[in-house]
C-alpha cells in the first residue's frame, strides 16, 4: 500500500532553517503530483507548496514565497522541502500528500511531522 514517511522536523530559532524529507513507498512515484500542507493549532490545514510529476512546475503559498523550496528526486522517491527564514507563524505539523495525476484532490497522506519556530 501507498506509505508515505516524513522526517527532518524540530525546533528552531526564528530565522534558521529546515529541511523536510517525505519519502514515498508501495506507488509508481512518478504518476504524483506531490505537496506539502500545514495545519497550525486552531487553524485549517493549507497546502505550502506542490510539485510536478517531473519537478518542473512548483507552486507555492504567498506566505512562503521566496522562503521555502519544494524538490523532488523521482530515483529516491522523495520529495524535499527546503524552509528559510522560518518565522513563529511557521509553526505547524507538516504534511505530505500524493495526488495521483487525473484526480481531483489529493489521496494519499503522511503522519506529519512537527515544525516550531520560536521567536
Amino acid at each position: 500500500q501507498v506509505q508515505l514517511v516524513e522526517s527532518g522536523g524540530g525546533w528552531v530559532q526564528a530565522g534558521d532553517s529546515l529541511r523536510l524529507s517525505c519519502a514515498a513507498s508501495g506507488m509508481i512515484f512518478s504518476n504524483f503530483i506531490m505537496g506539502w500542507f500545514r495545519q497550525a493549532p486552531g487553524k485549517e490545514r493549507e497546502i505550502v507548496a506542490s510539485i510536478a510529476r517531473t519537478g518542473d512546475i512548483t507552486h507555492y503559498a504567498d506566505s512562503v514565497k521566496g522562503r521555502f523550496t519544494i524538490s523532488r528526486d523521482n530515483a529516491k522517491n522523495t520529495i524535499y522541502l527546503q524552509m528559510n527564514s522560518l518565522q513563529p507563524e511557521d509553526t505547524a505539523v507538516y504534511y505530505c500528500a500524493a495526488k495521483f495525476r487525473f484526480d481531483p484532490e489529493y489521496n494519499y497522506w503522511g503522519q506529519g511531522t512537527q515544525v516550531t519556530a520560536s521567536s
